[in-house]
C-alpha cells in the first residue's frame, strides 16, 4: 500500500498532468483555428491566381501574331 506521502506525490503529479492537458487542448484549438484561417487564405489566393492566369491567357490570345521575316 502506498504511503500518504506517495499518494500526495501521485495526486500532485496527476494535477500537473491535468493542467498540462488543458493547456495542450487550448493550444491545439488555437492551432486548428489558425490552420483553418490559413487554408481559407490559401484557397482564396489559388482562386485569385487562377483568375489572373485566365485573364493573362485571354490577353495573350488577343495579341496579333508576329510573323518571323526570315
Amino acid at each position: 500500500m502506498a504511503s500518504p506521502a506517495q499518494l500526495d506525490q501521485i495526486a500532485e503529479r496527476v494535477e500537473r498532468l491535468l493542467v498540462r492537458y488543458e493547456e495542450l487542448q487550448r493550444t491545439n484549438a488555437l492551432l486548428a483555428s489558425q490552420v483553418e484561417v490559413l487554408t481559407q487564405e490559401r484557397d482564396s489566393l489559388k482562386s485569385r491566381l487562377s483568375a489572373a492566369r485566365s485573364r493573362v491567357d485571354a490577353l495573350l490570345e488577343r495579341l496579333p501574331e508576329v510573323k518571323n521575316a526570315a
